[in-house]
């Protein structure tokens, strides 16, 4: 059993041609994330309590950082 403070290996994808990022975990997806807050919430509701989602090294920010959310700002700003 793993200890409560081990947390699997998070992977934020490469964005989308939408801009939105899957987020999954091991082989599971876990969510699909449209800002950086959704990558917070998506964790938090599969039980996995990430408080710094952009400071943290449990989190594998792939094609971009989590400022890196391109095709959706121009809808984010409307």
């Amino acid at each position: 059993m793993a200890h409560p403070t081990e947390h699997p290996h998070i992977v934020v994808h490469a964005p989308a041609l939408d801009g939105s990022r899957r987020v999954t975990s091991g082989d599971e997806t876990l969510g699909i994330a449209t800002h950086v807050d959704d990558v917070g919430e998506i964790l938090r509701l599969a039980d996995l309590y990430v408080t710094d989602v952009e400071g943290t090294d449990v989190i594998e920010w792939q094609g971009g950082g989590p400022d890196d959310w391109p095709g959706l700002s121009e809808h984010h700003d409307a």
